[in-house]
């Protein structure tokens, strides 16, 4: 019998990266996910496409759902027998109100289990490049919130204590106590000069530093305007970011690129356009339907042993296949007479990873590729499967048809534009705070035009430039009156980034 269970999970300070390997598992095993301000949606995506998904973000004097009544809804889940996430920023132990939501779990008797996150007390200054620690500098580290609860009669913090005996101060959730804070500390005795930053939004793209001295922060605060979330440190370790700043020398640093295919097929190509210090805005531009009518498909598996090739030209094509073929009752054995063809390594590699090798794959992982290595293969009077997406070009058939091959040409899915697009990612876009749009497929880029609509586009296209993943792609970018800036050598997500990489750290 299924038993309820509610997971705290720390999310880290913002950077996906940063989500521990234990979070991630459990989150893929969540029926309900109860999140937080700041969670971004690659964390989300962790989660199965039928998990309940609730937020209940907290901003500045704005919550969207009172404690208690977080508390509970999480019993409520647990008794209704759900695996239950309670995904929240940071540490849920440290600041966190993950203490309150596991005291009321125990007295409800409900069962749960904590798993830590990297605190943004720690992660916010290093990414800015500040060790908390330093044996030349600090021996000692203290957390102190920034905002104590609300209705104390007084303070619990010891200002004193704090400001002669140690060295490095942390505040979290400190901006709208700032002036307090500084005060305080310099009225114990904290000299006005003392080392001190505020980190916002750290180990984000967006993130930004400030450095000052205890004496002047609240004014230069002031004076950049500098909102919540931010980090306060406090004491000589600040000094080491002149030399240890390292976020703002990544290639991508300050910009906004926005990734237009799905979003589970495109995850290894966020993350290195993150690990560039990108700001990535995923926008799926497509969705891969399924043809609701795959009897042709059907009546093929039938008379496997009539055919010699088997193409594939994307790896959607080939998980659709492969689950339409066990589904029917038959599995991979039914190919081993069939010389298989891959029109590039992702697709190559979607199939090894079904246990089938592909025969011949291109050099170049275009359709004019594939039938170039096909030419002195493909004998006439060959018989050819190929399962593909509806509206593909039709240089592939008409060139193996010129070689005297008989081809079964069967379309097993469509891409088509999503039925509802980002209200926020597109605004985005419209705003024009955009550097850079990558299109993966022509399909892509006639997604694009049909999100943002005939109206928008010429002055969208016109200002920000596209990196394509190859030639074909680009020229569908280019009718629809996009600038080129980057193309890829290598016709790959993998080649389309390492373009990426080079055109920008050379531009740096």
């Amino acid at each position: 019998m299924k038993k309820g269970k509610v997971y705290l999970v720390g999310a880290g300070p913002g950077d996906p990266g940063l989500l521990t390997l234990k979070g991630k598992r459990v989150l893929g095993e969540a029926d309900v996910v109860v999140y937080d301000r700041l969670i971004g949606p690659q964390l989300l995506a962790f989660a199965p496409a039928r998990a309940e998904r609730i937020y209940v973000g907290k901003a500045s004097s704005a919550h969207s759902l009172p404690q208690e009544q977080i508390n509970a809804l999480l019993a409520q889940k647990c008794v209704e027998e759900k695996i239950v996430v309670r995904l929240k920023g940071g540490d849920p132990f440290l600041f966190g109100r993950g203490g309150e939501e596991a005291l009321y779990l125990a007295e409800q008797g409900c069962d749960f289990e904590i798993v830590p996150g990297v605190s943004s007390a720690i992660a916010a200054p290093a990414y800015a490049g500040i060790p908390v620690t330093h044996r030349d500098m600090a021996a000692s580290v203290a957390f102190i919130t920034g905002h104590e609860k609300p209705g104390k009669a007084e303070s619990s913090i010891r200002w004193h204590e704090l400001a002669h005996g140690v060295d490095t101060l942390v505040f979290l959730m400190g901006i709208e106590n700032l002036p307090a804070i500084s005060e305080n500390l310099m009225a114990a005795g904290r000299p006005a000069d003392t080392p001190a930053a505020l980190v916002r939004y750290g180990s984000l793209p967006e993130q930004t530093v400030l450095t000052a001295t205890l004496g002047d922060i609240v004014r230069k605060a002031r004076e950049l305007n500098i909102q919540p979330p931010a980090v306060l440190v406090i004491g000589d370790v600040v000094r080491l970011r002149e030399k240890l700043s390292w976020a703002e020398k990544l290639p991508l640093r300050g910009k906004r690129i926005v990734v237009t295919r799905p979003a589970e097929q495109s995850a290894d190509f966020i993350e290195q356009l993150q690990s560039l210090g990108a700001a990535v805005l995923v926008l799926p531009t497509i969705e891969i339907r399924k043809e609701p009518d795959l009897h042709k498909l059907h009546e093929a598996f039938g008379k496997l042993d009539s055919y010699k090739w088997l193409i594939f030209t994307s790896r959607n094509g080939v998980e659709i296949f492969c689950d339409e073929l066990l589904a029917r009752g038959s599995d991979m054995r039914s190919l081993h007479a069939l010389k298989l063809c891959s029109i590039g390594p992702a697709t190559a590699d979607c199939l090894r990873a079904r246990g089938l090798v592909a025969d011949i794959i291109p050099t170049d992982y275009s359709a004019e590729g594939l039938l170039d290595a096909l030419k002195g293969c493909v004998q006439s009077g060959d018989t050819v499967l190929l399962p593909r997406a509806a509206g593909s070009r039709d240089i592939l058939p008409e060139g193996l048809a010129a070689l005297g091959a008989r081809v079964d040409e069967i379309i097993t899915y469509q891409s088509l534009p999503p039925a509802v697009a980002p209200a926020e990612a597109l605004k985005e876009i419209q705003a024009g705070s955009i550097d850079l749009i990558t299109f993966t497929s022509s399909s892509t880029v006639i997604g694009f035009a049909a999100l943002i609509g005939a109206e928008h586009l010429p002055d969208i296209a016109s200002r920000i430039p596209a990196a394509c993943i190859g030639p074909v792609t680009a020229a569908t970018a280019r009718e629809h009156g996009f600038t080129i800036a980057v193309e890829a050598s290598k016709y790959t997500m993998a080649g389309l980034f390492e373009k990426i990489r080079i055109v920008y750290t050379q531009t740096k």
